[in-house]
């Protein structure tokens, strides 16, 4: 019965459009009086669920993220890539990959990340005859590279809930994040062979090259700057978003000088929406994880998955599809705290490596945010390049299919994520 309330009344919340941090609420309110548990709990759980010194990365990057998109490093980053693949075949579908991955090192957000280089790149390759709802499909895809790809959000939060190392799931992202790139950059290639409207670029001369990696250093700085200091044991990561943020100010501010004191006030507005948002829906899903697990129903769907095989690749095949199908209706925050009490138990018991899980798990969520109904990447993409949601869905099938390919990948050959963590203390 407890499962039912759980599991059912969640879902049938959020087919009803309930936002996921409510539903979350509600169905773990309604656990809590079925138990017969006080819901003057409710307050204690929220806040232990939220007072974790790993969880402040999440304001801080989201700042720093907005506050990078406002510097104008994705324009520069854009002008950068361009100028040097642009004018190859297949050039501009490289540009969107490349500056996908490193804006995605800078915000840590999948809709932050189209939302930003979207409005640049839809219009050049639309103007080059790629049409419009292919790049918005690349673009909603690529995106997605930015909760693989470091610092990431998910990662924050799968570390704080697996108690795993934020700093070893960083490391263990970036050569499956650079694989999940190249995938899509395969399946753009591959949708565009036999369009015959797409026309060269002309090559930049060398000088402007130049010019262009003159405007785009501070902004490639930037993950060089986070993720070196972290690797580097010179900060943690919940500093490095501190950092990122004061960063991305001196370069908005001092250095490109797009950034004004009357623009703060909007910028700080803006990340802290954002902020509310990840945070009350981790809040929530606290409550829904504390009695998921404190009922006994994760302890007795975990050994009801047991049950199922012994088989370590049968075991792992299946929690790619329940991740995958939850993927399509849940964010990566609310999915990992209503699943991860289920599946973590039995990782450790196949002998899975949690920080390799974090990595293939986070791939799953990715996949996630450009999979129908929920897709949240689709959503953005059709907003910035103004398609409809059906056009755009007609475009999104390669980029699914290339991803689930790379995930099988980075599920089965561990070393892939585990080899740069490696070399960590």
């Amino acid at each position: 019965m407890m499962t039912g309330i759980l599991f059912g009344l969640f879902f049938i919340l959020v087919i009803l459009n309930v936002p996921i941090g409510a539903a979350l609420g509600l169905a773990a309110s309604a656990g809590l009086i079925y138990a017969d548990f006080p819901l003057s709990i409710i307050p204690g759980i929220m806040y232990s669920g939220t007072a974790k010194f790993a969880l402040l990365a999440i304001p801080f990057f989201i700042l720093a993220g907005v506050i990078m998109e406002h510097a104008g490093i994705s324009r520069r980053l854009v002008d950068f890539a361009n100028a040097c693949v642009g004018h190859k075949k297949g050039g501009l579908i490289a540009v969107v990959v490349i500056v996908a991955c490193f804006f995605a090192a800078i915000s840590g957000s999948g809709p932050a990340t189209v939302a930003a280089i979207g409005p640049i790149l839809i219009p050049a390759m639309t103007q080059v005859g790629y049409g419009k709802s292919m790049p918005s499909a690349l673009v909603a895809a690529a995106g997605a590279i930015g909760i693989i790809i470091p610092p990431s959000i998910a990662f924050v939060v799968y570390a704080s809930i697996a108690d795993a190392s934020v700093g070893k799931l960083f490391t263990a992202g970036i050569i499956p994040g650079i694989l999940v790139g190249v995938a899509y950059y395969y399946a753009a290639k591959w949708d565009s062979r036999k369009n015959p409207n797409i026309k060269l670029q002309p090559p930049m001369p060398m000088n402007q090259r130049i010019k262009a990696f003159k405007d785009a250093a501070w902004g490639l700085m930037t993950p060089v700057i986070i993720l070196g200091g972290i690797y580097g044991g010179i900060f943690i990561p919940t500093e490095a978003a501190g950092v990122a943020v004061v960063y991305g100010l001196f370069v908005g501010m001092f250095v490109y000088k797009e950034i004004k004191f009357k623009d703060l006030k909007d910028i700080f507005v803006e990340s802290a929406i954002s902020s509310a948002t990840v945070m009350f829906i981790v809040a929530a899903a606290a409550v829904y994880a504390w009695i998921l697990t404190t009922s006994s129903v994760a302890k007795d769907l975990s050994e009801a998955m047991l049950s199922i095989s012994d088989s370590k690749v049968v075991l792992l095949l299946l929690i790619n599809i329940i991740f995958l199908i939850a993927g399509c209706f849940l964010d990566a925050n609310s999915a990992y705290f209503i699943l991860l009490p289920i599946i973590i138990p039995v990782l450790k018991h196949i002998g899975v490596d949690l920080i390799h899980a974090g990595v293939f798990l986070t791939v799953n969520m990715a996949i996630g945010q450009i999979t129908p109904p929920v897709g949240v990447n689709l959503y953005v993409g059709c907003n910035v390049g103004g398609v409809s949601v059906t056009e755009i869905c007609k475009k999104i099938t390669p980029f699914i299919i290339a991803g689930i390919v790379a995930l099988l990948i980075v599920t089965y050959v561990p070393q892939l994520s585990l080899f740069l963590p490696s070399f960590m203390k």
